[in-house]
Order: C-alpha cells, then sequence, then structure tokens
C-alpha cells in the first residue's frame, strides 16, 4: 500500500526518536520547547474505537462474538506494539440493533468519547441509519455488515467495509453451485429488511443468469417467532429452498421448516445467518442431513485448515467445533465474526500507511484504505487473501460451501475471488472529504 499524500510532512512533528534526541542533547526537560515537551505525551494517548456492538435486540448474538472478538484483536495489536506506538482502545456502545439509536452512537463517538473512528456495526438497517451522521461528522466509520449498501453508492465516502464481502458478490459466487448441483426452480425465504432484501434481489438475478428462476418470494419480519403460516406459500414444484434468516428465533425457524416438510424435503440452500449460534446437532435439525450451507468462514476446523485459521480461534476461545473452548453449548457466529478482527487489522495499516495522528488526519486514513488492493492471507486475514476495492469500499473474497454431515459442516466447494466480482456501481474517491 502507498503512503498517502495527505499525510503528515515528515518533521512537522517529531518522532518520538527525534524527541528523545533532542533531549539528550539538550541536556533535559528544562531544555526543550514547549510542543517537544508534549511530543511524548501525545503518542502515548489511546488511538479510541468507536465500537458499535449490537449487545441487545435482534443482533444480541452475533453482537457478543464481534466483541469477543474485537476485544482479542484489539489485545493482539496492542501485544505487537499498538498503531503508531500508540495503544488501541475499544469503546463500546450498545445500539440495540437499532437505527435511531445506532446514530446517536455514531454522535457519541465523534462529541463525547472523542473517538477517532466508529467500528463494527453489523445490521444493515443500523448501518443506514448510522452512516449518514459519520459523514456528516467527518468520522471515518469502518462496518462489518455484508450489506451491499456501501458498494452501491447509497453511503458516503467516510463509510467503508474492508473486512467482509457483501451479499451481492456472495449470491453471484454461489448461484452457479445451486444451479448445477441442487436445481433451478427456487423458493427464498428471507428477512424483510435490507439484507433480506438484498438477497431477494441479487440472488434472484444471480439464478436467472445460470438459467434458474425463484417460484416466490417470502419475506418474514425479522422479529417473528414462528413461522409455519409461512411455508404453505412454497409452491409445490419447488426444488430448492433458498434460506436467510436471523435473529433469536432463528433455531425455532429451521425446526418448523424440518416439521412442515417431514422426510419429503426439497434440496435445501441456507446462508448460515439461519444456524449462526446454533448448535448444529440441537434435537429437531436431524431432518438438515444433506443440505447446504453458505459460510464467511467454515464453523467447523476443515481438514484443510491453515496455520491463520488455527491462530484465529485460539486467539478469540474458539475450538474446532466453532464453539467457545469454556463453554461447547456457545457456538460462535463464526461466518461473520472474523470481519472485526480482520478490519480492525486494516485499520492498523491505513492508520500506519496515514502516519495518522488524531482527528486531522483522518482524510489521510480513508485515502490510505482505499489505495489497498491485495490483502494476503495471513494471521491479520484468517478467512482467506481477498481484494479490496478503494473506489466502492468493498473488500471482495473467498465464499465457502459447506454441507451438512453426520451432524457437522463440511467443506465442498470454495469459489476463487474472481466469482465475487461485479461492476462498480459508485467511485467514492471522487467525494469531497
Amino acid at each position: 500500500m502507498t503512503k498517502s499524500k495527505t499525510a503528515p510532512v515528515k518533521g512537522a512533528h517529531p518522532t518520538r526518536r527525534e524527541a528523545l534526541k533532542t533531549l539528550a542533547i539538550g541536556g533535559g526537560a528544562a531544555a526543550l520547547p514547549l510542543w517537544a515537551r508534549y511530543a511524548g505525551a501525545q503518542t502515548s494517548e489511546p488511538i479510541k474505537v468507536g465500537f458499535q456492538v449490537h449487545r441487545t435486540g435482534i443482533g444480541a448474538a452475533y453482537g457478543r462474538w464481534y466483541d469477543r472478538t474485537t476485544t482479542a484483536a484489539a489485545a493482539l495489536i496492542n501485544e505487537e506494539g499498538g498503531i503508531n506506538g500508540r495503544p488501541l482502545e475499544i469503546v463500546a456502545e450498545d445500539d440495540g440493533t437499532d437505527p435511531k439509536r445506532g446514530a446517536e452512537v455514531i454522535e457519541k463517538f465523534a462529541t463525547q468519547h472523542n473517538c477517532d473512528i466508529g467500528f463494527g456495526t453489523l445490521f444493515s438497517h443500523v448501518v443506514i441509519g448510522s452512516a449518514p451522521r459519520a459523514g456528516e461528522l467527518k468520522l471515518p466509520y469502518f462496518v462489518v455488515s455484508e450489506g451491499h449498501h456501501v458498494a452501491s453508492g447509497m453511503l458516503n465516502r467516510y463509510t467503508l467495509q474492508p473486512g467482509i464481502t457483501d451479499v451481492k458478490s456472495q449470491v453471484q459466487a454461489m448461484a452457479p453451485f445451486v444451479a448445477d448441483n441442487l436445481g433451478k426452480k427456487v423458493t427464498m425465504i428471507f428477512p424483510d429488511f435490507a439484507f433480506g432484501h438484498d438477497h431477494r434481489d441479487y440472488f434472484t438475478a444471480a439464478i436467472e443468469a445460470q438459467g434458474g428462476e425463484v417460484l416466490e418470494h417470502i419475506a418474514i419480519p425479522p422479529t417473528e417467532t414462528s413461522f409455519t403460516k409461512y411455508f404453505p406459500k412454497i409452491p409445490r414444484d419447488t426444488e430448492v429452498i433458498y434460506h436467510v434468516m436471523v435473529g433469536p428465533a432463528v433455531l425455532t425457524f429451521v425446526k418448523e421448516l424440518g416439521e412442515f416438510f417431514g422426510p419429503q424435503r426439497p434440496e435445501m440452500f441456507g446462508f448460515i445467518d439461519s444456524l449462526e449460534a446454533v448448535n448444529i446437532g440441537s434435537p429437531g435439525l436431524e431432518f438438515l442431513d444433506g443440505t447446504y450451507f453458505w459460510e464467511g468462514n467454515p464453523r467447523y476446523a476443515q481438514d484443510n485448515q491453515s496455520d491463520y485459521d488455527a491462530f484465529f480461534r485460539e486467539r478469540v476461545g474458539v475450538d474446532a467445533n466453532g464453539a467457545s473452548v469454556s463453554d461447547s453449548k456457545d457456538v460462535s457466529t463464526y461466518a461473520h465474526m472474523f470481519g472485526c478482527w480482520e478490519t480492525l487489522h486494516v485499520v492498523k495499516a491505513g492508520m500506519e500507511a496515514a502516519g495518522y495522528q488524531g482527528p486531522q488526519d483522518r482524510p489521510a486514513l480513508i485515502e490510505a484504505v482505499e489505495a489497498m488492493t491485495g490483502l494476503p492471507h495471513s494471521n491479520a486475514h484468517p478467512q482467506g487473501a481477498k481484494i479490496f476495492n478503494g473506489k466502492t469500499h468493498q473488500v471482495f473474497g473467498h465464499q465457502y460451501i459447506t454441507k451438512v454431515v453426520d451432524g457437522k459442516l463440511l467443506l465442498v466447494h470454495t469459489t476463487s475471488i474472481e466469482d465475487t466480482f461485479y461492476p462498480d456501481e459508485v467511485d467514492y474517491t471522487t467525494q469531497a472529504l
């Protein structure tokens, strides 16, 4: 990556080494000018990351694991010397998985907590409700959401998604596998808000490009707790049920789906969102054997597990089955939470490339991240290699399809990064900072 052209000019602010050299020559602190005496204290102040976390509301299960992952990533970054020699401090605020509260949290980060950036938001309607305020406050806002709202051009130059891929790229890469292996007559079941609408719109287009069709779109309120009443809408000639559900009732959703069909179910392709934080071995889920899932990161450690995945699991405290090492019943949101880890490492790299010292360098940070391209598979990026598009502020990476076999998710297909590409819909770099 290249250093931003707007990064501080060398010598404009003395480095710690330069300040110490001045101290040695002058014989003591009294010999230093006022600015030099403050330089050491300034560099010791933490870089504050405002963590917008879904502690309550329908995103709480994700928020809990986003919190654990963020805490682990910050601890590692601090062990390795912090960012530009300064410790990283996480300032967490619960947004209740609510768009209005989300915007209020952004305001607090900028005006009360004096955070350097905002970070971590998952649910797309909260991102859409928060990003405009981040743009107005010129607070860099690094989201970990998957929604296509960033790359679509809906938001602003201060909002970036460099650590997790978006729904449009995911479903585009999945559709050929579904059409070639499972069937071409699809019924879709999805949550009735922006994230679900992305699935509806982009998978419909993607399966049609493969010669398939969506027979029925079934939108379900994300706060729904009973689902059987929706299933009679599924056409009889459906070959594949495509399901993605979110919220605290996901286990109920999948159990009721199995009860409705019994042994005569169609093929099923689900996004793991329908079972995030849920044990695949839970009673009532036996019917899932032989069905397929998209995973952003495989929950179960695979036979070809990389050293980077093993390192990530150890640092976050996740076992080979994707559960907490301290409680096997506490299943992680493994397909999504890596995005927090990877995004914080992008922030670290961007701040170091920009020579970030404080809020005055926020434009330089944005430009430094926009200049990134390849993100290699590494401890910083354990999910896999990625390519960042600085114009659209969206990262692209591998996608994983797993099959339920004997109560575990076994990897059967990995897409290329190129499978996920689509034409740019915006160029944020043309917007003023």
